[in-house]
């Protein structure tokens, strides 16, 4: 009679580990609920299963030495002068564009207030003095926050051609003096500037960002993680317990 009993129990006692453990019951919580409220056996092995799952899952982790420093120790010294040598050279690009920046900035303000003897309306004054001033703003805006940099080159570098191009060929047909064309070289110092700027920042760019990272891990918390099932609504047993936390950490 007892192994009877105990084959006709291993069912609803795959249904209470499965629940335990988050996966499908195979059988509906109404069925589980109404064999566990009349077999003291099985209900007497849910309760030993829910605290073994309980003391498993509140078990504090092994405590494992701190090894930063050891392996801080053992890197290559050549990758911390390759890295200074870096943080160097981006400190110096963001330094040059600061200054083309300024100068860009001086070369828009003559233009906005009237003061440059300029050939033309003055609409067409303070138009180039806008445009000067919005490449002013676009350097001046990278210097300070390189990542920006990617996001502004296919105006600048479509704007620096286009510009090149007609400069050059009206200083050959004499319809622009070389003091006005010299002043372009800034345009074209601080296009070449972003676009190295935007070059090494994405070389060193080697994963997520930080954003993506934590959407990810939340995501996979939601989806991945599922929280055990209750596998008794008949009395307060460990393994209601048990599916409250699982709920709390899911949630």
């Amino acid at each position: 009679m007892g192994d009877y009993a105990s084959v006709h129990c291993e069912p609803f006692r795959e249904a209470v580990s499965a629940g335990l453990d988050g996966e499908p019951l195979e059988m509906s919580q109404e069925r589980l609920d109404a064999h566990l409220a009349g077999c003291p056996a099985c209900r007497s092995w849910a309760d030993t299963a829910a605290e073994v799952t309980r003391r498993a899952r509140l078990a504090p982790a092994a405590a494992v030495p701190d090894v930063t420093a050891a392996v801080l120790a053992r890197l290559p010294e050549g990758g911390r002068a390759v890295g200074r040598r870096r943080r160097v050279t981006d400190a110096a690009l963001r330094g040059a564009l600061l200054v083309v920046g300024i100068g860009q900035l001086a070369v828009a303000w003559p233009a906005l207030t009237g003061a440059m003897d300029m050939a033309g309306s003055v609409h067409l004054s303070h138009e180039t003095g806008a445009w000067n001033l919005g490449l002013a703003v676009c350097f001046l805006g990278v210097a300070a926050l390189p990542r920006l940099a990617p996001g502004s080159l296919p105006f600048l570098l479509s704007f620096t051609a286009l510009l090149s191009f007609v400069t050059v060929r009206d200083l050959g047909a004499g319809h622009v003096h070389g003091g006005r064309a010299t002043g372009h070289l800034l345009l074209l110092a601080g296009a070449v500037l972003v676009s190295v700027l935007a070059f090494r920042g994405r070389a060193t760019r080697t994963g997520p960002r930080p954003a993506d990272t934590v959407r990810w891990a939340r995501w996979r918390v939601a989806a991945g993680s599922t929280a055990p099932a209750t596998v008794s609504r008949t009395g307060p047993w460990p393994g209601d317990a048990v599916a409250s936390d699982g709920h709390q950490q899911a949630a």
